[in-house]
């Protein structure tokens, strides 16, 4: 069994208004030293074993549905775990 945490995050050239929006009311809460804030999503898959290659089967569900690879960028962690 598998636990794979999913990171997206929008393109650097994606203009992100919630960030911005974040940045401004850190900076108005006196946190000055915030220079930028990007938003993005943070998921975790708990998958099972199969005789699929793991990596292939990550890609392909972030490329269909899990990010739009249009304006957001994905990478992943995998850790195996034994189920209980």
């Amino acid at each position: 069994m598998y636990k794979v945490k999913v990171f997206i995050t929008l393109r650097e050239n994606v203009l992100d208004p919630q960030g911005t929006a974040v940045e401004s009311a850190l900076h108005s809460m006196a946190f000055e030293s915030v220079r930028d804030v990007r938003i993005g999503k943070y998921m975790e898959l708990t998958i099972d074993k199969t005789n699929q290659n793991i990596d292939d089967a990550i890609k392909e569900m972030c490329e269909r549905l899990l990010a739009n690879t249009v304006i957001e960028d994905y990478r992943y962690e995998i850790e195996e775990v034994v189920a209980l």
